[in-house]
């Protein structure tokens, strides 16, 4: 790898790594502030619904020119089964989505005073919450797929966010659809936390729900050719299509 290459490399793990941490940040944080303002869980359910969808818009807005705005290993896997990324590289971004998540916990939770790191007793359980995973995720995939498929991928900071807020409500298990976030959240007892006994059937089931996004891409949005179409927002960072010069990274 050349020193270009690697550079480029570094700036990209640098950014799922931030990205990441500042969305674990804002979901545990504002979960923690939720709870300071109010007693009513809807009212807090709502808060850190808001807060999250506000991150994650800004964050995909922001680092998606550099990375492509993963900050999924969920996302990073199905790019690496249809090798749309190498596969050396696809490793580095779940270490770097899952180190991230760690340091995003660890930030909100220093912010309102606790322990760094401190596991949480908020068992999730159960096939009800097991099937929200699945379809939050398979939902999650499936409109990633349909935005770069029909190269729309500029659209992602507004349409993924709307997903995941939606999910918030709709879904039983209130929308993780991210093993590095539900491993960051099983480190925080506070509102968004999750028992790290719960944390093993969380990300297996989110691994079903990819799976099912992505055979429903393939049926939905068949590939227009052999021109790799990677899961990257808002536009390819990977493959042979290359960035657009306009929104070229440094």
């Amino acid at each position: 790898m050349s020193s270009a290459d690697s550079q480029v490399l570094g700036r990209r793990l640098a950014a799922e790594f931030l990205g990441t941490a500042l969305l674990v940040a804002a979901v545990v944080g504002s979960g923690v502030m939720g709870t300071h303002l109010s007693n009513d869980l809807g009212v807090v359910l709502l808060i850190n619904a808001v807060s999250t969808v506000a991150a994650l818009g800004v964050l995909i807005w922001m680092l998606g020119p550099i990375s492509g705005a993963h900050f999924n290993p969920c996302v990073t896997g199905v790019e690496m089964v249809r090798r749309e990324i190498r596969f050396g590289e696809g490793l580095l971004y779940i270490v770097a989505q899952v180190a991230g998540a760690v340091a995003g916990v660890a930030l909100a939770n220093l912010m309102f005073g606790l322990p760094a790191w401190h596991t949480s007793t908020n068992v999730r359980e159960g096939g009800p919450i097991w099937l929200g995973e699945i379809v939050a995720t398979a939902g999650l995939l499936l409109l990633i797929g349909a935005l770069t498929r029909t190269g729309n991928g500029r659209l992602g900071a507004i349409l993924v966010p709307a997903w995941i807020g939606s999910a918030y409500f709709f879904t039983s298990s209130t929308s993780f659809a991210n093993p590095a976030v539900t491993i960051g959240r099983s480190l925080t007892d506070t509102f968004a936390g999750i028992s790290p006994a719960s944390v093993p059937y969380f990300i297996a089931f989110q691994i079903v729900g990819a799976a099912v996004g992505a055979v429903l891409t393939e049926v939905l949005y068949p590939r227009r050719g052999v021109t790799p179409e990677p899961l990257d927002l808002p536009y390819p960072v990977h493959g042979d299509e290359p960035t657009p010069p306009e929104r070229k990274p440094p």
